[in-house]
């Protein structure tokens, strides 16, 4: 049964410890920051890239986002340390050919634009349109960009209590994180414009899950969920085509539509369920391990310190009891916590405890930058605020982008 297959393959393993850091990035031209690069420029400054220290991969997204993904490290210490590295020798290759990176939540200057032609992507977008959330679909995928922070599920006896925690923290990192009060050259008033985004795509694909046992909660998530597309191989050794599904066609009634699949015209198949989970976006994902996925992607300053807070809060566990009973308040809050930041009482109180927290038990290492972080919380402050100051001086949102470019 596909509920089965799904509960069986969303936790797995009995250790804690490891972590692995993503991180998206905007790619900016120095000579004209105004300007989004194209397609045939993005894979011209990415093809020939050194390797790449901490054995980081390369993608690349929608918008010609970069993506740094490492592998899991024994520690939050030596994956920060990694993708440091990656990083470095990132800039400095596209500094050589006159680009940088920009570390940001969201684009806060650039027109929304689609350059990667994948079939993935242009599937998405046909999706997105059909279904009534176009804008919001297509500034996601194209005008976003995320630190996400990849954990071990841990011992089976713990997982309700983990992801019940990591569900919790949601709005709390989402508050902490936020380096996106500007898309696209305006502002709408939000404290997380890419939180503002996902807000407006269909929440059978983006909510957080329900409260419960983990593993029959992502069944009834992914089972529920609209299907985005169905992938098609192609004759002859020809790229794989992937064709939109432009109604809201709930997996569940997929595999009710018997032999003939109904409006999709043939029945699915396990390989297809398997793609399907990774067209759902939760803000806490099981994938085997837990994927945070709700953190903004954030300059130097901040996201070493915001991939430790993470980290700490879930894994030490003196650190995970002060969280539990700090983000249960606010455990389904993650729109207020969007909207408003810190200035929700609710949302400041619990992130001023997790961030106190964290700051206490985080490893060493990381300590220094885990307390800046703490006492720009304790003083109602986020990166949310310093981009904001930036992107309304002398420059605007352009000079805000160019800056972080430059690094």
């Amino acid at each position: 049964m596909a509920r089965d297959h799904v509960m069986a393959t969303a936790l797995g393993g009995e250790g804690t410890g490891r972590v692995g850091l993503e991180l998206e990035l905007h790619l900016v031209d120095l000579a004209e920051p105004g300007r989004r690069p194209g397609w045939d420029e993005v894979l011209a400054v990415t093809r020939d890239l050194p390797a790449m220290p901490g054995d980081s991969r390369v993608t690349l997204e929608p918008g010609g986002q970069v993506e740094l993904s490492g592998p899991p490290g024994d520690g939050v210490v030596p994956a920060v340390g990694a993708l440091r590295a990656d990083l470095a020798v990132l800039r400095a290759a596209l500094a050589a050919d006159g680009y940088g990176v920009a570390a940001l939540g969201t684009d806060p200057a650039r027109p929304v634009a689609r350059v990667n032609p994948g079939p993935r992507y242009d599937a998405m977008e046909a999706h997105f349109d059909a279904l009534g959330c176009a804008g919001a679909g297509r500034s996601m995928m194209a005008g976003t960009a995320a630190l996400q922070v990849n954990l071990d599920a841990g011992p089976a006896e713990a997982w309700d209590d983990r992801l019940e925690l990591a569900r919790s923290l949601v709005p709390v990192l989402v508050a902490v994180s936020s380096t996106s009060p500007y898309l696209a050259g305006r502002r709408s008033g939000w404290h997380s414009m890419r939180q503002g985004i996902w807000q407006g795509i269909d929440q059978g694909r983006c909510a957080p899950l329900s409260a419960g046992e983990p593993r029959a909660a992502w069944a009834f998530y992914a089972i529920g969920a609209p299907v985005m597309l169905l992938r098609r191989p192609a004759a002859g050794g020809a790229p794989e085509t992937a064709v939109p599904v432009t109604e809201r066609v709930p997996f569940v009634s997929w595999l009710r539509a018997g032999p003939d699949g109904g409006l999709l015209g043939r029945p699915p198949t396990r390989a297809d369920l398997d793609y399907h989970l990774t067209t759902l976006f939760p803000p806490v994902r099981p994938r085997g391990y837990v994927e945070v996925r709700c953190l903004d992607a954030a300059p130097d300053r901040w996201w070493p310190a915001l991939a430790a807070l993470t980290a700490t809060l879930l894994d030490d566990p003196a650190a995970a009891r002060v969280a539990a009973e700090a983000a249960a308040p606010v455990a389904d809050a993650w729109v207020a916590a969007a909207r408003d930041g810190l200035a929700d009482p609710e949302v400041a109180r619990a992130a001023r405890a997790c961030t106190d927290a964290a700051a206490r038990h985080c490893p060493e290492p990381l300590r220094a930058e885990v307390e800046d972080l703490a006492a720009l919380v304790a003083d109602g402050r986020t990166p949310a605020d310093d981009v904001r100051r930036r992107a309304e001086g002398p420059r605007g949102p352009l000079g805000l982008l160019e800056e972080e470019a430059r690094g």
